[in-house]
């Protein structure tokens, strides 16, 4: 693996630019890149799919930077009371973002332009060139993530243009990196360049509401609240004994991709650590204030009545709710089956330890809270 230097000029040589911006970035890199070589297994794939990986958002990175320079008057673009899709993976939340999606009236970070932001989509005529690589991307992932190429994307890749996000833990085992990542990076810096990309890709386009969608966001309320003070929040909910070994089995898919070992335990303790650390925060974050910012949905809910929930989320923002997203309201096959794996993975993690990691404060809010008894219902 190269040294930050070196990709960073890789980058250049590739764009001819040479401003990366501020430079929050390069603590996250140099923790990632030093995790990877030490750390990680990668095969020769792996490390040639990394490679690339990180010089690309480098590369975006330069490029950003350009249109600003350029165009100064992007910084002005308001990005004004985006809704927050958060909560434990599997849990409904690809399914309500799809269906969200559907409202002409708002605007979502399409899988296409998430990789690549620049040229701003406004500044592209006819059809977006990126739009039939970003698919050809997609074969050897959509069995792993469901979605399309015009469909909602996770926040992880705009976060990972300051590298500081979940995505390069589900690529390796990097314990350095991840836990640096969750106890000792800030990620005031990394929201803050989240937003600058988003005003570029709203830039020359009608101003819409944001709808953005990224579980692990539960990690990072604090930083997120103090760049997007006004953003309000709408949490899936679904019992976490449920979901976290299909969520760890879903990781070692994924690290077994690009790997030539994988630890199967490490990988379910990590995913109980994180999550029920970050319900922890998300407990503490809206005793601390912030509970009439939150809507809840019970994955049980969302699969028995689509329409009446998304109704009931419109309402809440005091919105119309669109024909289009009624119609689109269909959640078959929008949460993935447990992986087949689940029968032969060693994670030591029984329903009983994850719910006792878990706590009762934090398991009873996951419960009870998405089972109808939460707030503004």
């Amino acid at each position: 693996m190269l040294t930050s230097g070196e990709l960073m000029e890789e980058a250049a040589a590739q764009t001819g630019l040479t401003d990366f911006g501020d430079d929050s970035f390069t603590e996250g890199l140099n923790v990632l890149l030093s995790a990877l070589r030490d750390e990680a297994h990668l095969s020769e794939r792996g490390e040639a799919f990394l490679r690339q990986r990180i010089a690309g958002y480098l590369s975006q990175r330069l490029q950003v930077e350009d249109w600003f320079r350029r165009h100064p008057e992007i910084g002005d673009v308001p990005i004004r009371e985006p809704l927050v899709g958060l909560g434990l993976p599997r849990t409904g939340s690809t399914a309500l973002s799809m269906l969200l999606a559907q409202d002409p009236e708002v605007r979502y970070l399409r899988r296409w332009e998430s990789t690549q932001p620049c040229p701003p989509p406004s500044t592209v005529h006819g059809v977006d060139p990126r739009v039939p690589a970003d698919r050809g991307e997609m074969v050897g992932t959509r069995r792993h993530v469901p979605g399309d190429t015009h469909g909602p994307m996770e926040c992880h890749e705009l976060m990972a243009l300051d590298f500081k996000s979940h995505i390069f833990q589900s690529f390796a085992e990097i314990p350095s990196y991840s836990t640096w990542l969750v106890h000792h990076a800030d990620l005031t810096p990394t929201f803050r360049y989240q937003r600058r990309v988003m005003q570029l890709l709203q830039w020359g386009e009608p101003e819409r509401p944001w709808r953005l969608k990224c579980p692990s966001h539960v990690l990072w309320l604090d930083a997120l609240d103090a760049v997007f003070p006004d953003a309000r929040f709408v949490m899936t909910h679904r019992d976490p004994t449920d979901v976290l070994l299909s969520v760890a089995d879903l990781y070692a898919d994924i690290i077994g991709s690009f790997n030539t070992r994988i630890d199967r335990r490490y990988i379910g303790r990590l995913n109980v650590e994180h999550w029920s650390l970050g319900m922890e925060r998300a407990l503490r974050f809206r005793a601390a204030g912030a509970d009439d910012r939150f809507y809840d949905i019970d994955f049980r809910a969302m699969q028995a009545d689509p329409v009446g929930e998304v109704a009931g989320l419109y309402a809440w923002l005091g919105a119309r709710c669109p024909t289009s997203s009624k119609r689109g309201c269909t959640v078959g096959g929008s949460t993935p089956p447990r992986s087949a794996s689940r029968a032969r993975t060693p994670t030591r993690w029984s329903s009983a330890s994850i719910s006792t990691r878990f706590g009762p404060g934090s398991r009873a809010m996951w419960t009870a809270r998405g089972g109808g008894r939460g707030i503004q219902r």
